[in-house]
């Protein structure tokens, strides 16, 4: 395999589930910034994000995600909702979920309903840390690729 192939292995459709316009602005801006190679999809409510996953509805076309960042304050179908129903069905748990955390306190919360994230990660208060925790996303990403097993 060329080492153009491997990388382009690597690369990932990313799922951003983000209310905050103000934050999704700033994502968005930060991997473009970053030059990252991946995808990234946002959805602002748990219900298009549903839809997403399953690809239906307007999302028929979309790619299923390689990697969710989930916002657990959502409009309508709540994080939480989103994260039982990831679990539940067998397809969609093997997509990795980074819960993005406003406080250290969210993982217990996440954890006291009997509900599994891959990671945690706390999002940043100030604009201008945004490219350092995007950067930390595809860290984890290529952790996550790295640590899976590869088909032969």
């Amino acid at each position: 395999m060329a080492p153009d192939d491997e990388q382009e292995g690597t690369r990932a459709n990313i799922l951003l589930i983000e209310p905050n316009p103000g934050d999704t602005r700033l994502f968005t801006e930060s991997f473009t910034e970053a030059k990252l190679k991946n995808t990234l999809y946002t959805i602002s409510n748990g219900t298009d994000a549903l839809d997403f996953v399953h690809q239906r509805g307007e999302h028929a076309d979309q790619p299923r995600p390689d990697l969710i960042l989930l916002e657990l304050k959502l409009p309508g179908t709540d994080g939480m909702d989103v994260l039982a129903e990831l679990n539940d069905e067998p397809a969609l748990r093997e997509i990795p979920v980074v819960v993005l955390l406003s406080s250290e306190l969210g993982k217990d919360v996440v954890e006291s309903q009997g509900l599994e994230a891959d990671h945690y990660v706390q999002k940043p208060v100030e604009p201008e840390d945004f490219l350092e925790f995007v950067l930390e996303i595809e860290g984890l990403w290529f952790a996550i690729v790295q640590n899976s097993p590869q088909d032969d």
